[in-house]
């Protein structure tokens, strides 16, 4: 479902496999996407998108109920990769060019900064509407991006946000039209990629120990892990 490519050093990483919906077998290739990122020697970024109406509509609800095994896997894999975007040593920027549902919101709120399509698309947190109580891993994760309020009402209510409003709220930067959303998120990047990488990484360390911890215990969370 991943796609990598490079626009200079930038990584741009594409999920393509219709609604981008996530089971083991995605978490795996995201992880492994991510390998191949991190091992990048000099500037880098990272702009991760989808294709069509979806940025990604969240967990792979028939690959659950068909109980071929791995569901014990995936959440591992899948938090462990979210915890290393969210300690990247360089700028990470979601360019949201469609739906961003459960784990596909997870994904662009994990990313330093976001660019949503401006006509079409929602970010929504399901769970209040599923019956489904939200994990302290996905909590502390949410936490780390948007404030107390839109946490609340993400939480409680399933409100589902349009781009412009996730813009109002304070957790997306900016909106663009369909065409211009991966092009203003690669340039974001570029314009941040030649930070030091060993400081970016040791800030988002302070900015998200907490987060770090719970999404990844024992993982390279302390001081001084620079990626």
């Amino acid at each position: 479902m991943i796609e990598l490519e490079w626009h200079d050093d930038i990584a741009l990483l594409t999920m393509d496999g219709g609604e981008n919906r996530w089971n083991l077998d995605t978490a795996t290739e995201l992880a492994s996407a991510l390998d191949q990122v991190e091992a990048r020697k000099g500037p880098v970024g990272l702009v991760i998108t989808g294709t069509g109406k979806f940025f990604s509509n969240g967990l792979d609800l028939d690959w659950v109920m068909a109980d071929v095994g791995g569901t014990g896997d995936f959440f591992p894999v899948l938090f462990r990769s979210l915890a290393r975007i969210l300690r990247f040593a360089g700028p990470t920027v979601a360019a949201v060019n469609g739906h961003a549902f459960g784990a596909g919101a997870m994904l662009c709120t994990v990313c330093d900064h976001a660019v949503m399509r401006e006509d079409r698309g929602y970010w929504c947190m399901p769970e209040a509407d599923l019956g489904l109580a939200v994990d302290p891993r996905i909590y502390a994760l949410l936490a780390t991006r948007l404030p107390k309020r839109t946490l609340t009402e993400a939480i409680n209510t399933g409100h589902r946000w349009s781009g412009p409003e996730a813009v109002a709220a304070g957790f997306v930067d900016r909106t663009a039209p369909e065409d211009q959303v991966v092009p203003v998120a690669l340039e974001r990047a570029r314009s941040l990629a030649d930070k030091d990488r060993a400081v970016i990484a040791e800030h988002k360390r302070l900015l998200h120990h907490e987060a770090l911890e719970i999404l990844d215990p024992g993982g390279p969370n302390h001081p001084g892990a620079a990626g």
